[in-house]
């Protein structure tokens, strides 16, 4: 069969392709979940060497005392409002476990392997971490994945292995794609892209209306790229397209994810051009490549099968079959309308800005909203056009003080923005959003200076450089600087890739004041 030159692609394929419950989505499936399990694979391998710093017993935040703490104040009720495994065991090796049974289980969905009972694990496992992760692991990929890899165990066939595996044939049977959890990802896509411009408009942000924000953002952002620094070089009338250019592919461009097939494929090639714009200049970890992934399920097979090999392809179509399990069939019609009145509650209050939900709908919402199936999305809403850095000093005797350096956020002024991405320095991160607000807007940051004088090893190891590797500091202090790109002239006299300017104290000389309690002191 001459695919290429059919007139409908979709009902051209063969049966078990087609299958009589819907659209031929078999080879979309087939790459979407092994991506997925990619994706996973990231987040779990990043969070490998930053779990135990981050909320380890000797970390930032240790999940021991927020676990303990809220069974104190909520009882029972918090194992509901916090769901997480590490209630069994909140141990440093037991987190430690999470994020490594996390990876390793994330290979076997790669591989096919259990890919629909696997896809239960990880999200347990991930959102067990995200619970007790709080501050370091509440940004929208996080809840961006969780959402995605929820809908993907209902999406998943539930087999042992997939296609091209050579199995007896009843271990390779697999039910055609469900419709109805195909259009809830396409669902979930076009929050993520015409949510990201629609707040942007709904804050009144001057920078956003009159199209000179980008030309901010590229200094200001969490961890620019190097390309980020040779971007914000272009003149005035090139930010301002740049701008333009990005409301059109984030408002109008999502309408396509609606619209009839070939215009479908087109938006699907221009929301995968926009992220991969978005991640050459800024480091956001892995939610540039699941946005990506998820426009897959755009494409169908027939159009797949040109990109994919011939045998291949044949052996994946070839397994389909076309009924699907009852129970699978079952659970379909209550996810997807649990999935829409959540994400359109959300989607309301970001466009009308409710205040106080009616409280049926309020107590709905807040007995699912742990789990975070459905959620909130729209990135910089509000552009920063400054960037304030945070710089973290210790000294022996108060009067010589000695820098922190940090893995990956500026510091040092020559050393050039990195490139990080999927891998995301969950600390550096939230040294941004700190630098926003005071410290007492961010009690974490008292636990970061506490564990500095403490001599942690897990936080240290979060750290690029400790200048004070025989014995920890007796005082520590914060000072912030106004940072800002450099120019060509600039960089080419001094090497410096920053300019910077002391703007004063955020946080106060400090010490322990005893070392059992390991209480701060301000003086």
């Amino acid at each position: 069969m001459d695919v290429g030159k059919s007139q409908d692609l979709e009902a051209s394929l063969p049966g078990p392709a087609t299958g009589k419950a819907g659209q031929p989505y078999f080879l979309a499936r087939w790459l979407f979940l092994r991506l997925m399990g990619a994706v996973y694979f990231m987040a779990f391998l990043s969070l490998i060497s930053q779990i135990s710093g981050l909320v380890g017993s000797h970390g930032i935040l240790p999940a021991h005392d927020f676990l303990q703490a809220a069974y104190e104040a909520l009882g029972p009720l918090s194992y509901w409002l916090f769901p997480t495994l590490a209630w069994l065991n909140c141990s440093d090796g037991f987190l430690q476990l999470l994020a490594v049974g996390g990876a390793c289980l994330s290979l076997l969905v790669v591989l096919g392997i259990g890919t629909a009972p696997i896809l239960v694990l990880l999200w347990v496992f991930y959102l067990s971490l995200v619970t007790v992760g709080r501050d370091f692991l509440s940004f929208q990929w996080d809840a961006l994945l969780l959402e995605a890899g929820f809908l993907s165990i209902f999406f998943a066939p539930w087999k042992l292995l997939s296609p091209p595996w050579q199995a007896p044939a009843w271990l390779l049977s697999e039910s055609p794609p469900s419709p109805i959890l195909l259009w809830l990802f396409r669902w979930l896509l076009f929050r993520v892209t015409f949510m990201s411009g629609a707040v942007k408009l709904l804050s009144g942000d001057p920078t956003w209306r009159d199209l000179t924000a980008v030309s901010y953002h590229y200094t200001t952002q969490p961890l620019p790229t190097p390309v980020a620094w040779y971007v914000s070089q272009l003149p005035m009338w090139f930010q301002r397209f740049s701008c333009a250019g990005m409301f059109i592919l984030e408002l109008l461009v999502p309408l396509l994810i609606f619209a009839p097939r070939r215009l479908r494929f087109l938006g699907a090639g221009l929301i995968c051009f926009l992220q991969v714009l978005i991640a050459v200049t800024g480091n956001y970890t892995f939610f540039n490549l699941l946005t990506i992934f998820l426009c897959l399920l755009l494409l169908d097979d027939a159009l797949l099968r040109r990109l994919f090999p011939r045998v291949l392809a044949d052996r994946i179509l070839q397994a389909g079959t076309a009924s699907m399990p009852y129970l699978q069939r079952a659970c379909c019609a209550p996810l997807a309308v649990l999935i829409l009145f959540l994400s359109g509650v959300e989607v309301l209050e970001q466009f009308v800005g409710m205040r106080s939900l009616p409280r049926a709908v309020a107590e709905i919402v807040g007995l699912v909203s742990p789990f975070q199936i459905a959620n909130p999305y729209g990135v910089f809403a509000v552009m920063t056009t400054t960037r304030l850095e945070i710089i973290i000093e210790g000294s022996d005797d108060g009067e010589v003080w000695s820098e922190y350096e940090f893995k990956y956020k500026p510091g040092d002024p020559k050393r050039p923005p990195p490139w990080v991405a999927p891998h995301q320095p969950r600390l550096d991160w939230q040294m941004w959003f700190a630098a926003l607000g005071s410290y007492r807007s961010n009690p974490w940051f008292v636990g970061l200076m506490r564990r500095l004088l403490q001599g942690s090893p897990d936080v240290l190891a979060l750290l690029e450089t400790n200048p004070f590797p025989s014995r920890p500091p007796r005082f520590v202090r914060a000072i912030v600087y106004d940072y800002h790109f450099s120019d060509f002239a600039g960089r080419n006299a001094t090497g410096k890739w920053w300019r910077r300017d002391y703007r004063g104290t955020y946080f106060p000389v400090a010490s322990l004041t005893d070392s059992r309690k390991a209480r701060i002191k301000e003086e």
